[in-house]
């Protein structure tokens, strides 16, 4: 009786440890950047078929780094904002780059070659890229769509300066009172601290 005992202790904690070492690989425990962290360069896919890294733009200040998609209501009330955030500051040295998070296989609407219908359609003025194998939006800790990331270059690094959303009322943009994303990008052309560093991105749940 006494070695039966024993023998299915021994079992229990074998089932557990191969429990708590499967948990271990699929959880990930890192949040992605923080303000005034360094984040990393990538290349990623075009819809234009090339392939795009920060460091293309020589010229740049910063960057505008949004994760968006086609097909979650939230990322498609903001494309217009999207667009006139590229056009008011490209010129202005912060650039939007604009980067598809959701797995295709889980979500076919994001396709690569839906993002090629969905860019030409509306008319995107800034790279629209695939995160393929989804290896970049974990590195920035990006949780939704939309959600932003203002980059500053400081002596050839990329801070994160700014992390949340990119104004008080994704839902409509009539209804906008705070312009989040514009006081950060604005306070850094100007030369001054960040007014509010981070909010609350509100979207859907990127598709893995």
């Amino acid at each position: 009786m006494k070695v039966l005992k024993i023998l299915t202790a021994v079992a229990a904690l074998v089932v557990i440890s191969a429990f708590a070492v499967n948990t271990l690989e699929v959880i990930d425990l890192d949040p992605g950047y923080s303000v005034n962290d360094t984040a990393t360069d990538f290349s990623l896919k075009n819809v234009d078929g090339t392939m795009v890294s920060l460091a293309d733009f020589e010229e740049a200040e910063g960057f505008i780094v949004i994760f968006t998609c086609n097909t979650c209501p939230f990322a498609v009330a903001n494309e217009d904002r999207i667009i006139a955030l590229d056009k008011k500051y490209k010129d202005q040295g912060y650039p939007v780059i604009a980067i598809n998070p959701n797995n295709p296989e889980v979500q076919p609407g994001d396709s690569f070659a839906k993002m090629q219908e969905r860019a030409k359609a509306k008319g995107f003025t800034f790279p629209y890229l695939l995160d393929e194998g989804q290896k970049i939006y974990p590195k920035y800790g990006a949780t939704k769509t939309p959600h932003v990331y203002v980059l500053q270059k400081e002596n050839g690094k990329h801070i994160v300066k700014y992390i949340g959303a990119i104004d008080d009322s994704v839902r409509d943009a009539n209804q906008v009172e705070q312009r989040f994303l514009e006081q950060a990008v604005d306070a850094l052309i100007a030369g001054k601290p960040v007014p509010t560093a981070t909010t609350k991105a509100i979207g859907c749940s990127i598709k893995v």
